[in-house]
């Protein structure tokens, strides 16, 4: 399993405008071509103005094919326009859970411990 982790700082005060924006129509578009939205988030405290969304998927393949669809739906090309400038920067990272990592769709190695 592979977690893409996006991060964007947007521009002072446009969060709430983000958010809805994203959630009224662009989540959707997003959800039906890359599948398994893990979370997304907006910063309380630490660095102001910052979201963050992860996808999981299968494999570095299933990742580029799902990015690929969704980069040629015309519902989302016709999107970004109205969050493009709300953008400052943006960071993308992946990352694998370590092996006792208890994340979705990864098993611990641990057996030492039973449940009751």
């Amino acid at each position: 399993m592979f977690y893409e982790v996006r991060t964007y700082r947007l521009r002072n005060g446009t969060v709430p405008a983000y958010l809805k924006v994203v959630e009224d129509e662009g989540i959707a578009i997003q959800k039906e071509h890359l599948g398994h939205l893990v979370g997304y988030f907006f910063s309380e405290i630490g660095p102001i103005n910052e979201i963050m969304h992860i996808w999981a998927y299968a494999s570095l393949d299933d990742r580029e094919r799902r990015r690929a669809s969704l980069a040629s739906d015309p519902r989302w090309q016709a999107f970004l326009p109205k969050i493009r400038d709300l953008i400052e920067t943006a960071e993308n990272k992946i990352m694998k859970p370590a092996a006792f990592s208890p994340s979705e769709g990864h098993r611990s190695h641990d057996t030492s411990r039973q449940e009751p």
